[in-house]
């Protein structure tokens, strides 16, 4: 690939998504782009191109968009997350929401819907604690064709040889016909799955007690990062939990949120209304 047409996909995305593209991508971005090229009937992918530096459809900038994006994920993704959610943080919400008996969850940037359904897994797994409790869980992702693959809840063995525990392989999916795995009902129903951008100004999601962005902000440059950042932010709770990649810190312009003590990968609002001495207790309990 031409390096003013890397440059070109580069902008495109990087306006669209946040995601900054360094120049070692170019020869994947000519893997995955050229069936792109053809379904759209151009004869080279240099003749797409050539479409897309003019005034090109927005369908086909969307088939762009979501081809260029990585989607990297697996269930229960570096497992001390999902353990400090169940022992230690869904214990200090299901007290603080004891009178409401309701939590709402968050995965932003959900891809192929691992992170979300690992979530509806681990509160599964608590039992007792959050019985006949409202629990709500969203799934969001720029991209429709993985949003749509969410929505099956069917994986390969590849998928689910990655990260997931064998007793929750054989407690929550049944081998499909055809091969591969169907996750079952009592998880999917928890999950709902909305395509929506994280650059864009968050409407009518929150307020959520628990927010996932795993892996979603480490190929942004900072300014993308403490817009999507700022972003959640405002739909957090005032003592919400912001869980962030274990590669993945604040930059130092977002001032919305603060990383929240002996929880490595946790954030909470600047201005939290957390209950430190409890959560402490907690996670010396949990041993986690």
């Amino acid at each position: 690939m031409r390096l003013a047409d890397f440059e070109m996909y580069r902008e495109l995305l990087h306006r669209h998504t946040g995601v900054d593209l360094t120049p070692d991508k170019s020869s994947l971005l000519d893997a995955r782009l050229t069936p792109i090229a053809k379904k759209w009937g151009y004869p080279t992918f240099e003749s797409m191109t050539i479409a897309l530096r003019g005034v090109p459809e927005n369908a086909l900038i969307i088939d762009v968009v979501e081809a260029m994006m990585m989607n990297e994920t697996m269930f229960f993704r570096d497992a001390r997350p999902f353990e400090d959610l169940k022992n230690t943080i869904i214990p200090y919400l299901a007290k603080e929401r004891a009178k409401y008996k309701s939590l709402r969850f968050w995965s932003a940037g959900c891809s192929t819907g691992e992170e979300p359904y690992s979530i509806a897994m681990a509160v599964k797994e608590c039992g007792t604690p959050l019985k006949n409790w409202d629990i709500d869980i969203i799934g969001t992702d720029i991209s429709h064709s993985v949003l749509s693959k969410a929505r099956e809840g069917h994986y390969s063995q590849f998928d689910v040889q990655r990260g997931l525990p064998s007793p929750m392989l054989i407690k929550y999916f049944h081998q499909a016909d055809g091969g591969g795995w169907q996750l079952d009902p009592s998880i999917m129903n928890m999950v709902d799955f909305l395509h929506s951008n994280l650059l864009d100004p968050v409407r009518d999601l929150g307020p959520f007690d628990v927010i996932f962005c795993r892996n979603v902000l480490c190929a942004m440059d900072d300014a993308a990062q403490t817009r999507i950042l700022d972003n959640l932010a405002r739909t957090l709770e005032p003592d919400g939990f912001l869980i962030l990649g274990d590669e993945e810190t604040l930059p130092t312009s977002c001032v919305s949120l603060r990383p929240l003590p002996d929880l490595p990968g946790f954030y909470g609002p600047a201005d939290g209304t957390h209950r430190m001495d409890r959560l402490e207790k907690l996670k010396k309990t949990s041993g986690t």
